[in-house]
């Protein structure tokens, strides 16, 4: 039992990293081919119409599911999953090759939405999202995101407890809003009906934990697709923003952005992650955003300080 846990942690681990990596190899290459989706990076109210789109989203999913509309929730997300791939296939291949392989995602999405299409999609999905708004937040707004959505993930879960009614309604679709974690080679996520879920998160950041009603090690567990996509929007800002002068790239073949800021808010990250795992291990349902979005920008301001990034540049002031 001990060894198949230590496997799903490791597997999430590997999950997380591979949206990392995959954000900071599309980094220059998203900024090289304009994807820089705001005039002003530099801007923090760009985080707060962020945050307000997510609120608005949020609602109109849970409106969706309380008048059983479903497949609103299911169009609009596979179409999100085309469209993120479209922006990672558009800048290695040309415009028809990209939109067939785009479009296989979604098509994958609608007819075999198994545990392994759904975590290949949601990396995919995830390293777009993080590289796209890692060019378009500067470290101020992509400090300001985090912390914002860190207090509202705690005040949803531990508060109001909404988001859990939503992870709730996603969970049933079978959508890459979650990053699927087996315990099992046998496990089949179309098979399975959770009769247990112990959730972490919000709309972005949703976890849970199918329980085995064989014994206490569950099948799987679910991490919300959001809780690897912010805190890598903190890796990908600091990679793309901290001026080179004073953290110069550390030369790591494929990432070129890489510098020591990004390097040790990804070791924050970790560090929440793995606190969270053993947190939910224990069977109770927890936020994941306070510790995944507070490791990573905690690891990224030792990062910044140790390269001799003044305070205030580094909190982008």
């Amino acid at each position: 039992m001990r060894r198949r846990v230590a496997a799903a942690v490791g597997f999430a681990a590997l999950l997380f990293l591979l949206v990392q990596l995959g954000a900071l190899a599309l980094v220059p290459t998203f900024y090289e081919a304009g994807y820089q989706t705001v005039e002003d990076p530099s801007d923090p109210t760009n985080s707060l119409v962020y945050i307000g789109a997510i609120l608005v989203a949020t609602a109109l999913m849970l409106a969706a599911f309380k008048f059983d509309l479903d497949w609103v929730v299911q169009g609009f997300v596979v179409l999100a999953a085309g469209s993120l791939a479209w922006y990672v296939f558009s800048v290695f291949l040309a415009p028809i090759p990209a939109l067939v392989a785009s479009a296989a995602i979604a098509v994958l999405l609608f007819v075999h939405p198994e545990w392994y299409v759904i975590d290949a999609a949601g990396v995919l999905m995830g390293a777009g999202a993080a590289g796209l708004f890692g060019i378009s937040f500067g470290l101020l707004p992509a400090i300001v995101l985090l912390a914002v959505l860190a207090i509202y993930d705690a005040i949803s879960v531990y508060g109001t407890e909404h988001m859990l009614d939503l992870a709730s309604g996603v969970m049933d679709l079978n959508l890459p809003v979650v990053l699927v974690v087996p315990t099992t080679l046998s496990y089949s996520l179309r098979d399975s009906t959770p009769d247990a879920v112990e959730r972490d998160g919000d709309e972005e950041s949703d976890a849970d934990a199918d329980a085995d009603d064989d014994d206490d090690v569950r099948d799987a567990f679910f991490i919300g697709l959001g809780d690897a996509v912010m805190p890598t929007v903190m890796i990908a800002s600091a990679a793309f923003f901290v001026p080179t002068s004073l953290a110069p790239p550390l030369g790591v073949p494929g990432l070129p952005a890489l510098n020591l800021p990004a390097l040790t808010a990804m070791v924050g990250t970790f560090a929440g992650l793995f606190a969270l795992l053993w947190m939910v291990l224990k069977g109770r349902a927890h936020a994941g955003l306070p510790l995944l979005n507070g490791g990573a920008i905690g690891g990224y301001l030792v990062g910044a300080l140790v390269s001799g990034v003044p305070i205030l540049t580094a909190l982008g002031l």
